[in-house]
């Protein structure tokens, strides 16, 4: 391990439990690159996720971390900007942690525009709990619980971020982690609710059902398949292809700040 990371993993916890080929293991190199570049007191920031592979991430991680329930990682990190507005907080969520169990949370704390980093590790599938669909498995690819492939249709997580009310929405791929690394960080430098949609691969459970060959070729895959934003002209985006960078920045009042006004407000008028 690079000694300009080390401090910020719990060694005695290594080696992880990911699989071999497994892309979390970059998206987490990643996020403390940003970390560290940002120059973020280890001490004020906080790692929260919720349950599935990605999740894991929590334990390996030298800050003050919360493994949460599932699909209650958005709840659990509002609590804590409730409480501690002054403290970075970081979201690690799998696509069906995200969309699927915590989908109402994921929505409403979009809604709210909670400054939060939100990172989805988005491997379009279930992968700890048993290779099940996700509401991001592509129509047609098959899964435990579509072997003939699945019928339903995915979200598009960065247009449901932004319907919602994010501030923030950014993609990348394990492939593409310098690019990953800067989006982390500026989303962190948003006011608001920030998501970062990182395309993984889980070789083990999605990519042996669907026959996308080694964790090689499948960084490949993500690598011939994406598009930056900034290369795109007046031609749309084939189906097949999908678009990374920073896809949507705005600026809207940000919830924590409205909330302690209110209370400053009310403390005022009670003492009168």
């Amino acid at each position: 391990m690079l000694p300009e990371v080390e401090q910020y993993f719990r060694i005695e916890k290594l080696p992880h439990l990911w699989c071999p080929g497994c892309g979390n293991g970059i998206i987490v190199h990643s996020l403390v690159n940003a970390i560290a570049n940002l120059g973020l007191d280890q001490n004020r920031t906080v790692i929260v996720s919720g349950i599935g592979c990605s999740s894991r991430a929590s334990a390996y991680l030298d800050f003050d971390t919360l493994h949460t329930t599932h699909g209650r990682a958005l709840a659990f990190a509002t609590g804590i900007k409730l409480a501690k507005p002054e403290l970075s907080v970081f979201v690690l969520m799998g696509d069906g942690d995200c969309t699927a169990i915590g989908g109402n949370h994921f929505i409403h704390a979009a809604r709210r525009n909670i400054d939060l980093t939100t990172i989805v590790f988005n491997n379009n599938i279930f992968g700890m709990t048993g290779g099940q669909h996700s509401p991001l498995t592509p129509s047609k690819k098959r899964v435990t619980t579509a072997f003939y492939g699945n019928l339903e249709r995915p979200f598009n997580l960065a247009e449901l971020a932004r319907g919602a009310g994010a501030t923030y929405v950014a993609r990348a791929t394990t492939y593409h982690t310098s690019l990953m690394t800067k989006l982390i960080m500026q989303a962190h430098l948003n006011r608001g609710f920030s998501v970062v949609e990182v395309i993984t691969a889980c070789p083990t459970a999605y990519g042996r059902y669907n026959k996308l060959g080694s964790p090689a070729d499948m960084l490949r895959a993500q690598r011939d398949n994406a598009v930056n934003i900034k290369d795109i002209e007046d031609s749309a985006v084939p189906d097949d292809k999908y678009i990374i960078g920073e896809l949507y920045r705005t600026e809207k009042p940000e919830f924590i700040e409205i909330y302690l006004t209110a209370v400053k407000q009310l403390q005022k008028k009670g003492g009168q």
